[in-house]
Parts: structure tokens; sequence; C-alpha cells
């Protein structure tokens, strides 16, 4: 019997993914792993049973990722889940900062009860125009899984693409349409394009990333959005090249103090990931990753931990050793598992910056002395025996 907590409310198509050996416990400190969305844990206290956290959505920044760790509980997220949600919302940002549609939407409730508003509309409608998509530059900074998205659909639309990612993964390469051009450099992007979008996570080395330096590389009249996190753009600067014409319009899904209400800011209220399909979606991923890593100590979409997938259990017995990634930890519990006769039958060994995971297959039952003298191991973190 496995027991997990919610720490928000979580979509019931995901809760449904649960066979009947889940039940759901009021307490985080009750639980085996906890399903959580934008509750903040930093400053909870963890009970040694929790194995698991699943984040539903991309960003981790409300979890402490480097305590979990230390602690052996692994941390998934659910990337490319709530994709499809942020592309569509990215592709109105766009359409809104290039057509006026906020300011001729507002003109027309303003004058609802004109009795010639559809003569004087014609006169109004000018200052509302803006300009198409078609042809425009469109630079992508990050080609992840909603950058590559949004790259594609920009492409449908007409627009001329640049794409910049040092990191691309094989598959993000794959699903890139050919047509779009890539930068070998994220100035070439503040250079050349008529819209930039941003699409990376926030770490320290993408923090303030467009700054003063940046936007002064950009051309007069850019539309910039940001509708990965607001930690990436320095607000004041936006605000100066805002005030000075350097950028047309600033969307964002991400509403502060700062730069709600400022003029040529399009604040939207943190809408992208929001939609009934996405919540769905990061819901079932992130209770297949506890599933998978309960019931068979797989991990998939681990922030915390490397990945690592040897399939179904099946009749062995799997020993999970979570630890520090240091030389010699895989000597030690061989060693371990060969004086207490027990024979290896399948072994994986992985590693994450500090971090390292193992797993192994064996073919016979392990005695608890053999568990406790792994867990006795200086820099193991948690040993996990699934039967």
């Amino acid at each position: 019997m496995y027991q997990y907590h919610c720490l928000n409310q979580i979509s019931d198509v995901g809760i449904q993914e649960f066979s009947e050996e889940y039940v759901p416990v009021s307490r985080v400190e009750d639980a085996d792993a906890v399903l959580v969305r934008s509750a903040s844990m930093h400053e909870m206290e963890f009970g040694g049973r929790l194995k698991a956290i699943a984040r539903a959505g991309a960003g981790v920044n409300n979890i402490p990722l480097e305590r979990c760790a230390e602690e052996g509980i692994v941390v998934f997220n659910t990337p490319g889940a709530n994709a499809n949600g942020v592309k569509e919302l990215v592709i109105a940002g766009m359409l809104l900062a290039s057509r006026d549609i906020i300011g001729g939407i507002n003109w027309v409730q303003e004058n609802e009860e004109d009795g010639n508003i559809a003569k004087d509309t014609e006169k109004a409608k000018k200052a509302f125009a803006g300009c198409e998509l078609d042809g425009k530059k469109l630079g992508v900074i990050g080609l992840g899984a909603i950058g590559v998205l949004v790259a594609n659909a920009a492409v449908s639309l007409g627009m001329d693409v640049y794409g910049y990612d040092p990191y691309v993964s094989v598959d993000s390469a794959w699903n890139l349409n050919r047509s779009i051009r890539h930068a070998k450099t994220v100035d070439e992007i503040y250079k050349e394009c008529d819209y930039i979008t941003i699409h990376v996570p926030a770490t320290e080395s993408t923090k303030g990333m467009i700054d003063g330096n940046a936007i002064g590389l950009m051309k007069k009249g850019v539309v910039l959005l940001n509708f990965a996190r607001d930690v990436l753009v320095v607000e004041e600067a936006v605000i100066d090249a805002l005030v000075a014409g350097k950028i047309k319009h600033y969307v964002t899904d991400f509403p502060t103090p700062v730069i709600t209400g400022v003029k040529g800011a399009i604040v939207i209220p943190h809408l992208g990931a929001s939609t009934e399909e996405s919540e769905d979606n990061c819901a079932r991923m992130a209770a297949k990753e506890i599933r998978s890593y309960l019931e068979h100590g797989n991990i998939r979409h681990s922030v915390n931990y490397p990945d690592s997938d040897m399939g179904f259990k099946g009749e062995n017995t799997r020993i999970l050793l979570l630890h520090h990634n240091i030389p010699n930890m895989l000597g030690q519990f061989t060693r371990i598992l060969a004086e207490d006769n027990i024979n290896i039958a399948d072994l994986s060994n992985k590693s994450k910056g500090g971090y390292a995971y193992t797993m192994i297959d064996i073919d016979s039952e392990i005695t608890q002395e053999a568990i406790e003298e792994l867990k006795a191991v200086k820099d193991v973190l948690k040993v996990r025996v699934i039967r």
C-alpha cells in the first residue's frame, strides 16, 4: 500500500492513474509521495517516509531541490505536458502586440452607447491597425518542448524564425522545422529579430539575462515576450526601454508590482499552462512518474537525480540506492552483497552532478543485515528494497 498527499488540487485525470494500492493522506509526514503545483515547500519538514515529489508542471523553484536530494527524495517535473497550452498563448501574445486588439476592444466598450458607432469605427480603427506577423523575424531563445512548438507554429504563420539553444536535445532538433535558422549566439537573436520570445529555465546563468546590455543590441520597436519566468528579465531595464520606445511591447505571463500598469506592457495573469488540457496532462504524467518510481524504482524526468530505467521489476528483488556521486560506491555495494552470498542479476549506475542512483536486481532474498550494511555506507542517502 502506498500513500500520497496533494499539496494543491490535482486533476482527477491524474489521480485516476493510481491503482487501488494508492490511498490519499492528509499529512505530508505520512506520505510516500507528494503531488504539488504551485505551493511552496521550502519551509516544510519532510518525514523519513517521503520518497518522491512530483511537480505537475515544469518549474520547480517552489521545491528545495538540494535538501530533497540530500534526504534521498527524488523530485520529478512534467516537461512538455503543458507545452501546447503555453505555445498557443505565446502566439496570442504576438498577435496582441502586433495588432492593437486590446486597444480596439477597449475603444468599442467605451463607445458602446454611440448610436453612430459603425460609422465612427471606420475613422477610429486606424489607431489600432498594427502590422502582420507574416514576413517578420522571430527569435526563439530555448528550444525545449515549448520553444520547438512556438518556432514551428511561427513558421506556419509565415515568420522567418531564428532559434538559439546551445544545449538543444536530439529529440528537439529532430522536431524542428527545417526552415528554422540556427543562431550561433544569443546576440544574433537580439540584433536580427523583430520579435523575441524566451523559453529557458530560471538558473543562475539565465536569471536577468535580458538586461540593459541585451536590450541595447535589439532593434528599435522590438516586441519581447516572456512566458518562461519573470526573473529572466531585469524589469527596470525593460521599463526604461518601453518608455524610450526601444521596446514596442513587453508581453509577459507574470504580473509583478513593477511591470503591471506600465504603458506598452501586456501583462497576462499566468494563464500559459492553465488550460484544462494542460492541467490534465501534467497531473497524468506526474502520477505515472510516481508509480514507476515507487513500484519499480525507475526515474524519468527527475530534476535532482539522474534518470534511470531498468523496466518492469518482475520476480527479482530490486535494491535502490541514492547516494553522493563519489568513487568506489559501486565497489562497496557489490562487496556487501557478495559477502551475503547474493548474486546480482542486473545493475545500473547513473550520476547527475553531485548525486548518483544505483539499481540492483538480485535473484534471491536480501537479509536485513545486508540492508543495514548498505545504509551504513558513508555517503549513502537512502536505501529502498522492492520485493
